[in-house]
């Protein structure tokens, strides 16, 4: 115990200054739990800890690794993805493996210890993409949903990797190894089924019966029995620990509790992977990189390009753009974290020998630092190998609604497309002010986009995206949508790029109103405000008040909250007979197929009393408010404007 606390307090105190200084510098956190075991490793000089303890505290860090992971993906969610990434994360993680394992195999190792360069080499780090797409502000653009996705994708499928690793240390020829391999997938299967049929009748039970009595300290002992007897129970059939880690929290996945379930383990979690990362550092021997380097460095080039050059085709099947196809593959081209536990598992199980886990284990941390500036600098990059004019003809086209041929300008930007934002550019287009709309749902922005309305898919948080947009020949930006932290992030972008553009934003409440006017709002809309002023006045006017009073209160309150409408006199205040209430009006478009009714029929035939007809597009060519001479043809797209009721009729009556 008088060595033992020591060491301790030398292990927390170094991770500490470590991962403080990895944080400064914008540096993931894991590289400094790695820096810190090379400092306290047997290969450098200085203080040395006890390599026994801190290799059974990695493993469990391993176990609660894979425990964390099967908790984000039930078999609903697994089955959900299936359509989205599984064939571009698969297949990135099956093709990366074969082709590396083939080399592997050419240049002289074994088939197994080739089989474990390969399946480490095919891993990417999501702590690494996750954290410097935060601090890019690309988290939600379409290259950086696809990168994170593709990355938490990967680490459910190396869970066959933690199955199948340790089988290889059984084998020894050919048919050892397949008959190794198929009674450790045997296993497996009889795993899965055992902790399926206990988390169906068990676990559910339990933990029921544990939340009934409101112990916070019950329910995490609880979860770290759970989490540790399926570790044990894998062990005992001769498979990973992590792999029984894995099954339960995706059985836990399923249940109600699974929030719950991942904050009360989130501390021994973080924890214990530091730890992990600590031994990863300890095998590390500095001393061998003169030796190793060269091998080490040709391994990062050929993980990174094998990977890029894989990911950019299989993107490009997938339907993805090529620019977005090679701004993905570069930012998942850098090599994971979780290829260390594999390759620790593939060490611990004698696989691999010590030589060949320092090259690489050297090779995964030189990419690591490469891909980090391939992450940073991926749109630059990337457009050396695409020309970005496509991207930039789609913008500056001619646009629909009288603005004319050439890049925009004096026109308006509105960031989200739903209700609000198609409110405001049914005004716009009425004024002949043009406008650009962006929205991340690409099922509202395809309808507008038949319907011949500027609006295209993009991340308005993205410099790159408003520049695209002409943001430095914008007359003003409305925020329509009503997530405020999206908000936020728009305003810190468009006040670096035109410090003095207007901007108007919608926020739910008045909560949030000097946050965003303190990041640069021009003017901020509460819609509490605006539905507290319309229900205070429709209740007025049931009083029998004048209408023209209640005008002139409405007016009052606007004056006194708005600062742009301060200018108005009080007295210049709209008449009383303008004042009605009116139903929610919509904006619809309408695709008219071959067998469309109103096809050869003029629109005054077609006798859509209740509906506003704002705009047809025509081959590409939007004409406001068509005449009821109009006749229709097969292609036409109709916008409608009116109440839901009218416009569900109205579409009826046009498709039949």
């Amino acid at each position: 115990m008088d060595l033992l606390l020591p060491q301790i307090l030398l292990l927390l105190g170094t991770a500490v200054l470590a991962v403080v200084a990895f944080q400064r510098l914008h540096i993931p956190s894991s590289l400094g739990y790695l820096l810190a075991g090379v400092i306290l490793g047997p290969y450098t000089a200085g203080p040395v800890i006890e390599e026994a303890p801190i290799r059974t505290l990695a493993e469990l860090g391993i176990v609660f690794l894979l425990f964390s992971i099967g908790l984000g993906f039930s078999p609903q969610q697994i089955r959900a993805l299936r359509n989205q990434v599984l064939g571009l994360g698969a297949g990135q993680v099956v093709l990366t493996t074969l082709v590396v394992a083939l080399a592997a195999w050419l240049a002289g190792l074994p088939v197994a210890v080739a089989f474990v360069v390969g399946a480490v080499f095919a891993q990417s780090s999501t702590t690494i993409i996750s954290r410097q797409l935060a601090e890019q502000r690309e988290e939600s653009s379409v290259h950086g949903r696809l990168a994170t996705t593709i990355s938490v994708f990967q680490d459910v499928t190396a869970v066959p990797f933690v199955v199948v690793i340790p089988a290889l240390a059984a084998a020894a020829g050919t048919g050892a190894l397949a008959g190794a391999l198929g009674w450790a997938v045997a296993k497996a299967a009889l795993a899965f089924l055992l902790v399926f049929a206990v988390g169906r009748w068990v676990l559910r039970p339990l933990f029921h019966l544990v939340a009934e009595r409101r112990s916070a300290e019950a329910f995490t002992l609880s979860v770290l029995f759970v989490s540790l007897i399926a570790a044990w129970t894998t062990n005992s059939l001769g498979l990973s620990m992590a792999f029984g880690a894995f099954l339960v929290g995706m059985m836990l996945g399923e249940t109600e509790f699974r929030q719950q379930v991942e904050s009360s383990i989130r501390p021994f979690k973080d924890v214990l992977i530091g730890l992990f990362f600590v031994g990863v550092g300890m095998l590390f021997d500095p001393r061998s990189i003169l030796q190793i380097w060269h091998w080490a460095l040709l391994g990062a080039l050929g993980l990174l390009l094998v990977k890029i050059v894989l990911v950019v085709p299989l993107a490009r099947l997938s339907g993805v753009e090529p620019l977005t196809a090679w701004r993905t593959a570069l930012i998942v081209a850098v090599g994971g974290e979780f290829g260390f536990a594999l390759l620790a598992i593939a060490l611990g199980a004698g696989v691999v020998s010590t030589h060949i886990g320092q090259i690489v284990l050297t090779a995964v941390l030189f990419s690591m630092i490469i891909a980090t500036f391939l992450i940073r600098y991926n749109r630059e990059v990337a457009g050396l190998f695409v020309r970005r004019a496509s991207q930039d003809q789609e913008w500056s086209a001619q646009s629909p609604g009288g603005v004319g041929a050439g890049p925009l300008g004096d026109h308006v930007i509105i960031c989200g497309y739903g209700r609000i934002g198609q409110s405001v550019g049914h005004f716009l287009e009425e004024e002949k002010i043009p406008f650009v709309a962006l929205d991340l749902d690409a099922a509202k922005v395809y309808q507008a986009r038949n319907a011949g309305e500027p609006v295209f898919y993009g991340n308005a948080a993205e410099p790159d995206i408003l520049e695209a947009a002409g943001i430095d020949r914008a007359k003003l930006l409305v925020i329509s949508h009503a997530d405020t932290h999206e908000a936020l992030r728009v305003l810190h972008t468009a006040r670096y790029l035109r410090p003095d553009l207007p901007i108007m934003v919608r926020t739910p409440d008045e909560s949030r109103v000097e946050a965003l006017k303190a990041a640069g709002a021009s003017e901020v809309i509460p819609e509490t405000l605006e539905a507290g002023l319309m229900i205070a006045s429709q209740a007025l006017v049931l009083m029998n008040v004048p209408l023209s009073r209640v005008v002139r209160r409405v007016q009052e309150q606007r004056i006194s909250r708005y600062p742009l409408l301060r200018e108005l006199p009080v007295d210049e205040v709209p008449a009383a007979e303008t004042f009605r209430p009116q139903a929610p009006q919509l904006l619809r478009p309408v695709l008219l197929g071959p067998g469309s009714r109103a096809v050869g029929r003029t629109l005054g035939e077609m006798a859509l009393n209740e509906i506003v007809i704002t705009a047809l597009v025509r081959e590409g060519q939007r004409q406001l408010m068509p005449s009821g001479e109009v006749r229709l043809e097969v292609g036409d797209a109709l916008m409608l404007f009116g109440a839901p009721d009218d416009l569900q009729t109205a579409e009826r009556a046009l498709l039949g």
